[in-house]
Order: C-alpha cells, then structure tokens, then sequence
C-alpha cells in the first residue's frame, strides 16, 4: 500500500466501528479504486407505475444512463425510507420491497434482484462523521429505488445500497451530510437521490392525469423557483425552501420527496454544470424533473 493511501485510510480509523482496522480499510479502497468523478443523479420518479409503462419519463432514464460511465456500484437516497437516525443497507443481497398498495398485480410481481454491497455500506459509514450511519440487514431496495434504477440497469447487474432520510433533521442536516459523501463519485459510485421536486398527492387533479404538462399555477411558480435557483447554484433558497412562500409550502406539503434532491445538489464541484431532463408536470401538483450534476 502506498503511504498517501495509508495515510487515508489511517485518518478514518476514528470513524468507523471498533472492529474496523486498517487491513479492512485497505480491503476497502481495493473494492474501489480511484476513477474519475462520476455524475449524480436526482431522479423524479413519480408514480410506481413507471417501474412497468413506457413513456416518455421512462424513455428519459434510459437516455440518460447510455450517457454515463458505468458505475461500480450504487447508493440511493430514497424518499421512501425514512428513519430515526440514519441507516445503510449492508445486507449481499437486498430484497425488492413493494411498498405501496392499490395497484395492479403486475407491479407487485416485479423483481428487481441486485447485489447489495457490504463493502461501500462500511465504506459510506466510514466518510460520514456528521453523525453515527447504523447497518440495517432488513430493509432492502423500496420502490422508490429499484422502480427507476430498473430502467437505468435493466440487469439488476450492479450492486446497490440505500442511505436513509433522518426525518428527525432539518434540510441544512441533510444537506451537509451529503456533502461527506463527495469522495464516493470518485471511487466510481453513482450517487442517486429518488423523489419529486413538487409532490402533493393530496391536490391531484385525477381527471387531467392524461394531460400533457398539465399544472396548477402555484405549481408553476415552485417549479420555475426550484429550477431557477438549480441552475444558479442558489443552493441557500433551496435548502431553506420553507421562507419561500405558499407555492413552496404546497409544493412541498412533506419533506421526504424533496430532501433527496439536496443529497445531489450537495454534491456539486464548483466546475460542473447541473442540467434538468424530463422536466415535465403530471395532473397539475407533481413534476417528474430529474437533474444530472457533471
């Protein structure tokens, strides 16, 4: 081992658990050596449905992965698990969670079987140090997840992991902690945040759901706010998105769909340029915009 890596791997014996020592660290860095710097993702995925229809959302992550190297592995920040504290799937192999009820069966007998990986879990658990990250053997891939990376990886072929949304913490929290795990996009993982810009369920107007880009003008307003202040690099209004008005505060009824967004701005190097793809609204209180930062 070169001393420089040594020395790497030495400064984070304080943050991992008891048991990790510097052979383990090393084993670690040979899981994943050096790459370039990949991209991030934040995908808004929308309806479950989208893991089985084809349209023109599902045709936009397709495009998207043929654009990017292929990742050694994944982590997803989910805004379908949310905990107290903040936890790691470090299971081999995660099970294909359908978290959700009312839809056709079809759905439900989707598979998404993807290798986990132990190795980036302790990995990810070693660069935070915002806060203790807990291993969790139970939880899996939810759909917010697998319904998306399916059209992305069709193989089921790369490992993936879940890094779950503290609801006990603020945006700023989130945001900073994301900021730790910058050095992952260089080891070639992909880092992907999964949820929607606006997501009001509540307000969906179920009689417009065929009509395209259709949304409500408070919708409008978010969105074009949100988009704006993306391209900008406006990250302070984003993560105080509560000071911004009525539009915000209907856009973002909830946290837990928008927070994952801020794991990918978070991310951001001061030379890369994010960019928005199906940027499009669905019955008037919920847009699908997906950002990639390269």
């Amino acid at each position: 081992m070169e001393r420089k890596e040594f020395l790497r791997l030495a400064a984070l014996l304080p943050f991992v658990g008891a048991g990790m020592n510097i052979k383990a660290l090393s084993t670690l860095a040979e899981h994943f050596p050096a790459t370039d710097t990949m991209p991030a993702l934040f995908l808004g995925h929308g309806s479950p449905m989208n893991a089985i229809e084809e349209n023109e959302f599902v045709a936009g992550f397709r495009t998207i992965a043929k654009s990017i190297p292929r990742p050694k592995a994944i982590l997803c920040v989910s805004a379908h698990w949310e905990t107290k504290g903040t936890y790691v799937t470090a299971m081999e192999q995660p099970r294909t969670i359908h978290d959700f009820g009312g839809f056709p069966q079809a759905l439900f007998d989707v598979q998404y079987p993807a290798p986990g990986s132990p190795a980036l879990a302790e990995e990810t658990k070693a660069l935070i140090t915002k806060t203790t990250i807990l291993s969790d053997h139970e939880w899996g891939l939810d759909h917010g997840t697998w319904s998306v990376v399916k059209h992305l990886y069709p193989n089921a072929d790369i490992p993936i992991i879940q890094l779950s949304l503290d609801y006990s913490q603020p945006p700023q929290y989130h945001y900073e902690l994301a900021q730790q795990l910058q050095q992952l996009r260089n080891k070639g993982i992909l880092l992907i945040g999964s949820g929607n810009m606006v997501h009001n369920l509540r307000l969906l107007d179920w009689r417009k759901l065929s009509v395209t880009n259709y949304a409500f003008d408070w919708a409008k307003e978010a969105q074009e706010k949100m988009t704006s202040y993306i391209l900008s690099d406006n990250h302070d209004q984003l993560i105080h998105y509560a000071k911004q008005g009525k539009a915000f505060e209907l856009a973002i009824p909830t946290p837990e769909h928008y927070l994952p967004l801020l794991y990918i701005l978070a991310l951001k190097k001061k030379n890369e340029h994010p960019q928005l793809f199906n940027n499009h609204y669905v019955a008037g209180s919920l847009t699908m915009t997906s950002v990639i930062i390269a």
